[in-house]
């Protein structure tokens, strides 16, 4: 019901995009890719951010006060939604040259972050590839879409978002989306 709920979010959200950039709203189409695309550009945006507000030395912090017994620490979260964008796009004939796995190995910020940017590189990439012709088409045995397969990949990267949000406030940092100007 979730991703059924994203979907017609982002079937409107040419509208708000469009409102968003100053473009004319004249009945000028926008292209499955320029859509999905805009919207991760967005999410990215406040993604990375977000991640990049944690400091180093709080990146490994899991919180243990209450029932948070085997969680994700701050690093495990941003490694997963990094993990996670190969894993969403990885069969739509993109070149990577990057091996998802290998991301769980990391330890750094610096080598978090850069995974994290390089596995956006590689989704807008692929979310490039989405025409109007293609988008609604069954891709492999499961009959998922790449319109669907995006829309997932965008709601899970925010849920993952939500998450390090109350991380970051448990740490008594406003999130940057969160800030008024000036802080």
């Amino acid at each position: 019901m979730m991703l059924f709920a994203a979907l017609c979010g982002l079937l409107a959200a040419p509208v708000g995009i469009e409102a968003q950039t100053g473009q004319s709203s004249t009945g000028a189409m926008v292209s499955p890719a320029d859509m999905y695309n805009q919207l991760l550009t967005a999410q990215e945006k406040e993604f990375v951010d977000l991640a990049d507000a944690m400091p180093a030395d709080k990146f490994n912090y899991a919180p243990t006060r209450g029932d948070f017994k085997g969680v994700r620490t701050f690093a495990e979260e941003v490694k997963h939604v990094a993990g996670a964008n190969y894993y969403f796009f990885g069969k739509w004939n993109v070149p990577n040259t990057k091996n998802p796995e290998d991301i769980d190995k990391l330890s750094s910020k610096a080598e978090i972050m850069q995974a994290l940017r390089d596995s956006f590189a590689f989704e807008h990439a692929a979310l490039s590839t989405i025409t109007a012709g293609n988008a609604f088409e069954a891709m492999g045995a499961n009959g998922g879409t790449r319109a669907g397969v995006a829309t997932h990949a965008l709601a899970h990267m925010m849920d993952h978002y939500g998450q390090m949000v109350e991380y970051l406030r448990m740490n008594g940092m406003v999130p940057p989306a969160s800030r008024k100007p000036g802080m």
